[in-house]
């Protein structure tokens, strides 16, 4: 994207009237935000359903150049790069959620597009327990897999505990945060979030200067969840944000792990609360996310298995069944009527045939109720 559809998309972000969801669909319009401006004083010659409301924000897009301008000099002599949706060095997974930042700002030098992305969040009041968890499981992990990417908030607690043993281990680790990039809060974890740009870094959809948000960093939740494959809750009262970043995670079809507890620690509330109402996998340590997620198998396995040739891994195997291997993936939940549409089974005989499926160990169901291949044995 070219310096003046950046200042275009910037200003498109700022826009008040609009939700996420609302800048999500102007920037998907053909032209993005470009358009947008081009049409900006007849925006209902290509959005004829615009509110009143919106037709006069848009109208005044001219007035917020000036602060996208002054947004793309910050990011230049901080050294910060300006991604927006559309761009190849946004976060794919991301970009596949509806609610998307159409804007996001990051400082620091990991892919944010790596092969095994790992969300790892909870308590800001963590125990000794949930800090004993995060060294290990940082440990094994980058022994498993030593590629993954560690995101996390940057907050008190579990978060700041998997950042700085990421960086002990020698994984990359990325902070979203609530805010923009001229601060760091908490402040006590500005030391942390510069070491982290040396080997991973911090993005936030915020611009510098805005004000901080108790709202924002709900807001933020979303970010970790939708550009991770898999969201692991390591402790969590009954209420908390990071039973939210879980509730996103399955909205998504991201897989979600919750760390145990005993049942009279109220730190393990929100984890054991996830486990029980089926809407996170119990998660045991790195060994068994790796071996959930597939990530074991090597890429030559990995892109065969994309490239549609399950019939050769799983040679008995009906023709219903074949057809319905075919359409999964080792990594995009489906649900029952996108397999539907993708198989022409109809529902009824899927959810027969995905239960036979899963005691053969073909398929395997996550979080949120759709199936992915699982990895064979």
């Amino acid at each position: 994207m070219n310096a003046q559809d950046t200042l275009y998309t910037i200003a498109l972000s700022m826009i008040p009237s609009l939700g996420l969801t609302g800048k999500r669909l102007l920037a998907d319009v053909p032209g993005g935000a470009a358009t947008i401006f081009e049409f900006r004083n007849d925006i209902r010659t290509i959005l004829p359903g615009a509110s009143q409301r919106l037709v006069d924000d848009i109208a005044h897009m001219d007035s917020l150049l000036g602060r996208a301008e002054q947004e793309m000099e910050f990011a230049g002599k901080g050294n910060i790069r300006i991604l927006c949706i559309g761009d190849g060095d946004y976060p794919h997974r991301l970009a596949r959620c509806e609610d998307a930042p159409i804007v996001l700002y990051y400082r620091g030098n990991a892919d944010l597009n790596g092969r095994h992305v790992v969300g790892m969040v909870g308590t800001r009041r963590v125990t000794q327990y949930g800090i004993g968890f995060c060294q290990k499981f940082v440990a094994e992990l980058k022994d498993l897999c030593p590629d993954a990417l560690v995101v996390s908030g940057l907050a008190y607690g579990v978060d700041v505990n998997c950042h700085r043993n990421a960086m002990r281990y020698g994984l990359p680790t990325v902070g979203v945060l609530a805010h923009g990039l001229d601060q760091i809060y908490p402040r006590g974890h500005r030391e942390t979030a510069i070491e982290m740009q040396k080997c991973g870094g911090v993005l936030t959809e915020f611009p510098a200067y805005t004000p901080l948000d108790k709202r924002y960093f709900l807001q933020r939740n979303r970010i970790i969840a939708g550009m991770s494959d898999a969201v692991i809750v390591v402790e969590s009262a009954s209420k908390g944000g990071s039973l939210r970043t879980a509730e996103y995670a399955g909205g998504y079809n991201r897989d979600v792990f919750a760390v145990p507890g005993r049942l009279s620690d109220p730190m393990s509330e929100g984890c054991n609360a996830l486990i029980a109402e089926n809407k996170a996998v119990i998660l045991c340590g790195a060994a068994q996310l790796v071996a959930d997620m597939g990530w074991e198998m090597d890429a030559t396995q990995r892109k065969s298995l994309r490239d549609g040739i399950q019939q050769e891994l799983f040679p008995t195997l009906t023709e219903d069944e074949g057809r319905i291997a075919s359409s999964l993936s080792l990594d995009e939940a489906k649900g029952i009527d996108r397999l539907s549409c993708d198989t022409g089974i109809n529902p009824g005989k899927l959810g027969s045939l995905l239960f036979g499926m899963e005691m053969n160990g073909v398929a395997r169901k996550v979080a949120g109720g759709g199936y992915v291949l699982a990895m064979p044995r």
